[in-house]
This record gives structure tokens, C-alpha cells and sequence, in this order.
């Protein structure tokens, strides 16, 4: 990249401590370049406060805060729930967030005519796999800046260094100094202590939790909640019709005071390696639970088992931030195909932790308790197990002759 022709730059801004120092880090070292912050709001809700303010003092020359709330949900996050697509017990709460975030840089840039895009994620992480490939997507020749790939800071201790030098003012200080990413869905927690595996998470400490409390604070008595879908989405809750961005923020507050959705996880990492998350998840996780509890009557039993196993590689692909590809929209469209009789309603019971079946009804549901009864029947011949028993175990009959008469 020649540096001398890098004049517009489009900064991925979210005024935490690596996109806070990299505005006056651009100017010092292009060429005193102009820079443009581009904030995607997600659900960050008090991390957004001040942060215009706070960018074109640090030295932008305007920043957008660009309100995608929506469109997470709707476009992003409901269609990975429709997946059940987890990525080792981790709801994707970052990964399906940073696709939608690049994209909406991307139009800013060009129509800015900027001349690279630059974001703050460090070499070691995933974020940078995300936010790149999704600039290839939809400006596949715009260069990319970044700068914990070209400069000499080591750690969150020398950007705090870094910070104080410059003037550039922070919410955090080296005592609190966790890196955390938050949206609407979930809050996560790295560093410090958890780095050290034996440690367990402070769920207990004040001001570590911010999305509920531990299931030890939670209250004494469970909260009963019921969830209706159509075609996989959610449609309301507690019989109130209401978006499915409204649901997924009610379903914060009722999770977050019973202490649902917590996880602590060594998680493989894109890049290699191994690392540590606590995640708080409270409403994704009841959403989750939900919409699965609704597929076990809804769904044949080769749609959820294919359906189950492709989930996988759908948590792969949107982890692996492969979001804009053929095959994760390939597998969307599948997902949608099996999502047409889910429809119907769960109740649940949340109560310290847990999240507790409580009932479910459709019209759609294949699960009929006059044929699953132990009681007596008139519509399952049991003599019929016989014939198919002896169709299906053929395989193994003849085989098992054959080994036998080889064995002589």
C-alpha cells in the first residue's frame, strides 16, 4: 500500500480503546490523512452516548452513527436462530454483528470516495477475518488498514500508555480493562483473569455482569413466559404481538433477572488458537431454546436431523465471518424451506439459571398422543413391528451369515 496516497480514510469506530487511540495513530502515521468514524449501532445502547463528540475531538472530521438494529435482527440474527447454528455452545452474538457493521462501512466509504478502510482488530482474533472478507464482498480492490498488524503496540497496557499520551480520553482504566463487545444480543468478557483457565468467573462481583445477575442473585420464585412462532420467527410474546427486535430486548430483561444465559467457554478461534469468553446471552439464549423445543413437534425426523447437522456448518460460516457466500445463503434457503410449519407456541419456566419446558402447542404437530400412548389403542398395529424389524435388520442378518459361514 503506498501510504502517500491515502488521503480519505473510513475508520470502523466504536470509541473503546483500539478504535479510540487509532484516530490520532492514522494522522501520525498517513500522512495527517482525514479520517471519517463510522459507528454501526447494534444495540450498544450507553457505549453510543457521546461518541460523536468524543470521535471528532480525538481528531475525525465527522463520524456517522448509523442505527442497524433492525436489520440485525431481521436479516442476521433470526436466521441463524432459524439455523440453529451455534458455534461450540457460543450464540454468534459478535460474528453474525461484524458482516452487517463492514457492509455498512463499505457504502459509507464509497460514497465518501475514501481511500481505504481501516478497522481495530487485533492480529490474534477472529474480528479481522469478519470485517475483511465482508470489504471483499462489496469492494473486493479497497485497501485495508490495519494497524495492530503494522504497529508497535503490544498490548490493551501500552494502548492505555498510548491513550494517556495523547490526551485520548476512556471509560476504562487497567484495573477494569476486560475486552468486552455488546449488542443488543449479548455481551462478552475477555482478559484479565479469565485468561487463566483455573479462574472462575466473577459472577458475583458487582458491575461484572451487565445484561442480568448470577443465578445466585436470581430471585427465589420462576418466572413463566410463552413465545409464539410463525414460520420460525418470533411473533409475540406473552400473547403481545410485537417485533421480533422488541421480543429479543423483553426476552434480555426476563432472562437477565433470572440468571439465564450465562457461558463460560475455551472456544477454537479462526486464526489457530485456543481462547477464553464468558458470554452473556440471556434473551438469545431463551429465543434459542424455544424455537427449538417448537421443531421437536413440528419437524419430520430426517428434516431436524439433516437440518441439525447442517447447523453446524452454518455456525461454521458465520463464525468464520463467511457470512456473503453462495453456500451460507444456499443454506438459508433450505433453513427457510423447513421453517414453514414451525409455527405455534412454547411456554417456558426460567428460574436460576435454567430455562425449564412448560408446554407447547401447534397446529402443525406431528406428535400425536393417541399413536404414542402406553395406554390402549385402535391406529398402531403392533404386529406390524415384526415385519419391519426383519426388513430393517436384514443387512445385519446376512451379514452376520457370512462372517459365520467364513469362519469355518
Amino acid at each position: 500500500m503506498d501510504k502517500s496516497k491515502i488521503k480519505k480514510v473510513v475508520l470502523a469506530y466504536s470509541g473503546g480503546l483500539d478504535t479510540s487511540i487509532i484516530i490520532p495513530w492514522l494522522k501520525e502515521n498517513y500522512n495527517n490523512c482525514e479520517v471519517i468514524a463510522v459507528s454501526g449501532n447494534v444495540g450498544q445502547a450507553d457505549e453510543l452516548e457521546g461518541l460523536e463528540e468524543k470521535a471528532i475531538k480525538t481528531g475525525a472530521s465527522k463520524c456517522y452513527v448509523e442505527d442497524l438494529t433492525e436489520e440485525f435482527v431481521n436479516d442476521y440474527i433470526i436466521p441463524t436462530v432459524k439455523a440453529g447454528a451455534k458455534y461450540e455452545e457460543y450464540m454468534l452474538g459478535t460474528s453474525f454483528a461484524r458482516p452487517l457493521i463492514a457492509k455498512r462501512i463499505v457504502e459509507i466509504a464509497l460514497a465518501e470516495n475514501a481511500d481505504a478502510i481501516c478497522h481495530g482488530c487485533t492480529g490474534k482474533g477472529n474480528d479481522q477475518v469478519r470485517f475483511e472478507l465482508a470489504i471483499k464482498a462489496f469492494a473486493p480492490n479497497m485497501p485495508i488498514i490495519a494497524p495492530w498488524r503494522e504497529w508497535t503496540i503490544r498490548s490493551r497496557e501500552e494502548e492505555i500508555s498510548y491513550a494517556e499520551a495523547h490526551n485520548v480520553p476512556l471509560r476504562i482504566n487497567r484495573e477494569t480493562n476486560y475486552s468486552k463487545d455488546k449488542n443488543l444480543w449479548h455481551l462478552s468478557h475477555e482478559g484479565l483473569d479469565l485468561e487463566d483457565a483455573g479462574n472462575e468467573p466473577l459472577y458475583e462481583k458487582d458491575g461484572f455482569l451487565e445484561l442480568g445477575v448470577s443465578p445466585l442473585k436470581a430471585p427465589d420464585e420462576p418466572t413463566y413466559i410463552t413465545l409464539e412462532f410463525k414460520q420460525g420467527v418470533p411473533v409475540a410474546l406473552n400473547d403481545e404481538y410485537l417485533s421480533a427486535k422488541d421480543i429479543i430486548l423483553k426476552l434480555n430483561e426476563f432472562g437477565g433477572k433470572n440468571g439465564i444465559g450465562l457461558l463460560d467457554i475455551v472456544e477454537n478461534r479462526l486464526v489457530g488458537m485456543k481462547c477464553r469468553g464468558v458470554y452473556e446471552t440471556p434473551g438469545g439464549a431463551i429465543l434459542y431454546f424455544a424455537h427449538d423445543y417448537l421443531e421437536t413437534v413440528c419437524l419430520d425426523k430426517y428434516t431436524m436431523h439433516k437440518k441439525a447437522e447442517l447447523a453446524i456448518t452454518f455456525a461454521d460460516l458465520v463464525y468464520n465471518g463467511q457470512w456473503f457466500t453462495p453456500l451460507r445463503e444456499a443454506l438459508s434457503a433450505f433453513v427457510d424451506k423447513t421453517q414453514e410449519r414451525v409455527n405455534g407456541k412454547v411456554k417456558l419456566k426460567l428460574y436460576k439459571g435454567n430455562i425449564i419446558k412448560a408446554g407447547v402447542w401447534s397446529d402443525y404437530s406431528l406428535y400425536s398422543e393417541e399413536i404414542a400412548t402406553f395406554g390402549e389403542d385402535d391406529v398402531y398395529d403392533q404386529s406390524d413391528a415384526k415385519g419391519f424389524i426383519n426388513l430393517f435388520g436384514l443387512p445385519i442378518k446376512v451379514q452376520a451369515q457370512v462372517d459365520k459361514k467364513n469362519q469355518k
